[in-house]
């Protein structure tokens, strides 16, 4: 081991390797990037974390950077889960879940726990975090709250940072914050603060007042924004109030290292009512949707067909398709559900939809006929798509999850269907319908150079046609490495200055997770794709393999 490993070993209760086998291990994550650390750190406390935070601080200071990337249990598709110097991993120890408020309906947790296992355990109490990724049987509350993950249920209760109401976070320079919503008077406090802490928040409450006018106009808007560190826009309200937490929010550990969340929950409701139809087209589908939305569903979502084609190709069965259509092909796929209390009110939404989709000749499957499992398994068609059977083909996650409104979606689709032409690939979509979210992924072989460069060409033309079509390039989750660059050169030059100093003031030294959601050099993010991403590499990391 290097006398760093031995150093912080010595100091700390966890565990501190090098052992090649495990610095390979965290080499990857759920991106199609693998940067390989020096060590890989798993704290046992938040004390644990503080110290090797403490440590890389004072070597940055005597000019030898250490740089440190928190990571729960690697599911990022971005590359902000993979660095070259220290991996934080909160999942082996920091995964306890601390406090549940049943009055208040809140739970305090450690970020390594699992979000499945926290709803699991939440259910038994009547109560869940109901913005959950759709990796959520893979990630964990704390990457899930660093990326400001969103999920099937985020148009109607927003991303997961939309339910955090509490953090607790280690500095770079290894203080203990905590962050919440601090009354004028309580700000005017901390920012006399004669530390660390006291000096960020003297830094940003000037960096607001002198980019006041760029965040009034440019980012005031920007909740589901996930670039950069657009949330300084509910940093500081009117009243004087001042909260830390938006910032850290979706800030992929660049920004301090979350170490503990509060957040609220919601009551669960076992009882859902689906509808899965076949519509001729996806415009029928669009049509259809935007009709639907009225009658506030839990979840909406349209599905390209070719997706559905190609998984039937594969074997897959579905409840709304008989056997004797199966040479047919599918236009498109809309899947709604209802999570009211009410029965009445689920079963007459149900029947508006029927009534809805009789209209259009749809084929439809309900959860009067078939189980909840039969039905929800519909939403994971991807899952058969991406287990790609073909030797060296994947289906990398480049482009997913950009938001566009549904007055631009036919444009959108027009569009995508020109790049796909374009870089000779095909892109399905699917829509997250109630959030705008849109996912597509091309079918590559990682292992030629041809399409190596085609990776970074294809997130930079996706990226300036989502704001083409005045959407949003990272609302699903945050940008990372991987499409940092995409995403910074569609920003103003102001806005990339203003990220830019919100950063310096919280990492001075760059220790904390460098080049995720900064520009990086170009040659050296080629040179960290990998040869090949297959089903066995990202079944670890999610059920979309």
């Amino acid at each position: 081991m290097s006398k760093i490993g031995q150093y912080l070993n010595e100091h700390i209760l966890g565990e501190i390797t090098g052992i090649k086998a495990v610095r390979e291990r965290f080499a990857r994550d759920g991106s199609v990037l693998s940067i390989k650390p020096e060590l890989v750190m798993f704290p046992r406390v938040t004390n644990d974390i503080r110290k090797a935070a403490r440590f890389s601080w004072q070597l940055a200071e005597k000019g030898h950077i250490l740089p440190i990337t928190a990571r729960g249990s690697g599911s990022s598709q971005t590359g902000a889960a993979i660095g070259s110097g220290l991996i934080v991993n909160t999942t082996a120890h920091l995964n306890n879940v601390i406090h549940i408020g049943l009055k208040e309906r809140i739970v305090h947790v450690q970020p390594g726990v699992n979000f499945k296992a926290l709803n699991d355990i939440l259910s038994w109490h009547g109560l869940y975090v109901p913005t959950f990724p759709e990796t959520a049987s893979y990630s964990t509350v704390g990457g899930a709250v660093a990326n400001n993950s969103s999920g099937q249920l985020s148009g109607r209760f927003g991303p997961t940072g939309e339910l955090v109401t509490r953090l607790e976070a280690v500095l770079a320079n290894g203080d203990l914050i905590e962050t919440t919503r601090l009354s004028k008077r309580d700000f005017s406090k901390k920012s006399g603060l004669q530390t660390f802490e006291g000096e960020i928040y003297r830094k940003l409450d000037a960096i607001i007042e002198d980019n006041q006018d760029v965040i009034n106009n440019k980012l005031k808007d920007s909740k589901r924004d996930n670039t950069g560190y657009a949330r300084i826009a509910e940093v500081k309200r009117r009243d004087g109030s001042f909260d830390l937490t938006p910032l850290i929010i979706g800030s992929q550990g660049t920004l301090g290292i979350i170490s503990e969340i509060v957040l609220r929950t919601e009551f669960v409701n076992s009882e859902q009512t689906i509808a899965v139809a076949v519509l001729g087209s996806n415009e029928e589908a669009r049509d259809v949707a935007d009709i639907l939305k009225s009658l506030e569903p839990a979840s909406l979502e349209t599905f390209d067909g070719a997706l559905f084609d190609q998984a039937r190709r594969r074997g897959k069965k579905y409840p709304f398709f008989s056997e004797t259509d199966s040479d047919r092909s599918i236009g498109a796929v809309i899947y709604v559900q209802f999570n009211d209390f009410s029965d009445h009110a689920r079963a007459h939404k149900l029947k508006k939809t029927l009534k809805i989709l009789g209209k259009y000749n749809a084929s439809v499957a309900t959860s009067n006929d078939y189980s909840f499992d039969e039905l929800s398994a519909i939403r994971e068609v991807e899952s058969s798509v991406f287990a790609s059977e073909s030797e060296g083909e994947s289906f990398p996650s480049l482009i997913d999850g950009a938001s566009i409104s549904s007055e631009r979606h036919e444009e959108f689709s027009a569009a995508v269907a020109e790049l796909a032409t374009k870089h000779h690939v095909e892109l399905p979509i699917h829509t997250r319908v109630l959030d705008g979210v849109v996912f597509t992924r091309p079918a590559l072989h990682l292992d030629k150079v041809g399409d190596k460069q085609k990776v970074f060409k294809i997130v930079t033309d996706y990226a300036q046609l989502v704001q083409k079509c005045g959407g949003i390039f990272s609302a699903d989750a945050s940008e990372g490495r991987l499409r940092a660059n995409a995403a910074y050169s569609i920003l103003d030059d102001d806005i990339q200055n203003l990220y830019q100093q919100i950063r310096a003031a919280f990492d001075p030294f760059g220790t904390l997770n460098p080049g995720v959601k900064q520009v990086s050099d170009i040659k050296s993010l080629a040179s960290s794709l990998r040869s090949s991403y297959d089903q066995s590499d990202f079944a670890q990391f999610s059920p979309h393999v």
